[in-house]
């Protein structure tokens, strides 16, 4: 789809190229975002002045990727090679200076009625094809609401908190996201966050993350690692929190290798409180003609839940019923 530019952004793009490399952004903004002072006040504007290479300042805050509540389809995307910061006060000089957990700066999806959230932003942030040099860090996401019908792995209906897509033969998609919460976000597939590798490679990082209280209609409450058609869809989750959230078939994540691989490394995580109504309270694998093998080391599973495979459940269609892991974790 086209983008209409205005002469205002035009001018934004030209002065932020000549000798910005940082881009400041804050709620009520109005400049051309070369400093805190001069900080632009939409986030949407910024991330499509930058440029590989750039960073993203923003300062505490509620940002909504549109402000039309008839565009659901509306979300932030992040150009690939572009680092985005949120957490800080708005007088910072430096990353090390911004406090991301006292500076709460919030992606939000509830673009309508407040208290309504069938009117929300089908997904709140997008990533497609971006390097790992792509970056978002310390930010909120919440209140994404996939509600939509569209066909299997559909932005509409999966990854209601973060969609990210490396679909399609000689793509990628391998950014990092730390320092992330990703709270009340709710959709089919991927309540909080979907990776689409199918025929592709989609394997991003994610570091010191919750996952709170996302759900689903079907399968992967927090999270969805689609790595089908001969795709890849193995990311790593390091000192990450799931806790709290719900589906059918794996109430944190779901991984589905199904003529491909979905093989995750889960290092030093937390698995509380999760529900899967049918199997894989925490985590469920899906390997059918493909390869669900995650990597668990030295991970924490307390008190989930479902009806077959209270922690990990695979299903193999040599070995149907199984419930068993590739693993070195702990079920308190």
């Amino acid at each position: 789809m086209k983008r209409s530019i205005s002469l205002v952004t035009t001018l934004i793009f030209f002065a932020l190229n000549l000798n910005a490399t940082v881009i400041f952004v804050k709620q009520g903004g109005t400049g051309s975002g070369t400093s805190w002072q001069d900080a632009i006040g939409d986030l949407t504007t910024a991330m499509f002045v930058a440029q590989p290479g750039d960073e993203v300042w923003v300062s505490s805050g509620t940002y909504y990727p549109t402000r039309n509540p008839k565009n659901r389809k509306a979300y932030f995307s992040i150009p690939s090679g572009v680092k985005v910061y949120g957490g800080f006060q708005g007088n910072e000089h430096s990353i090390e200076q911004r406090n991301w957990k006292n500076n709460k700066t919030i992606l939000s999806g509830n673009i309508g009625s407040m208290d309504d959230y069938s009117d929300n932003c089908y997904t709140v942030v997008f990533f497609k094809n971006t390097n790992e040099q792509t970056l978002l860090d310390g930010f909120i996401i919440a209140d994404g609401t996939a509600s939509g019908t569209g066909p299997t792995a559909d932005p509409e209906r999966c990854g209601a908190g973060l969609y990210v897509d490396g679909s399609g033969e000689g793509n990628s998609a391998n950014p990092k996201i730390q320092n992330c919460i990703f709270q009340n976000n709710f959709a089919r597939d991927g309540g909080a966050v979907y990776l689409n590798g199918r025929g592709g490679q989609c394997n991003p990082t994610f570091l010191h993350c919750e996952f709170l209280s996302n759900k689903v209609d079907l399968d992967g409450g927090a999270v969805f690692n689609d790595g089908r058609y001969k795709g890849a869809a193995s990311p790593t989750f390091f000192n990450c929190v799931f806790n709290g959230n719900q589906g059918n078939y794996g109430g944190a994540i779901c991984n589905y290798g199904g003529k491909g691989t979905s093989n995750p490394v889960l290092r030093k995580c937390v698995f509380q409180n999760n529900e899967a109504y049918l199997r894989g309270g925490a985590i469920f694998n899906m390997d059918v003609e493909g390869q669900a093998k995650p990597i668990i080391n030295d991970c924490q599973f307390i008190d989930n839940q479902s009806v077959a495979g209270d922690q990990v459940y695979t299903f193999s269609k040599m070995q149907p019923e199984r419930n068993s892991v590739r693993a070195d974790y702990k079920a308190n």
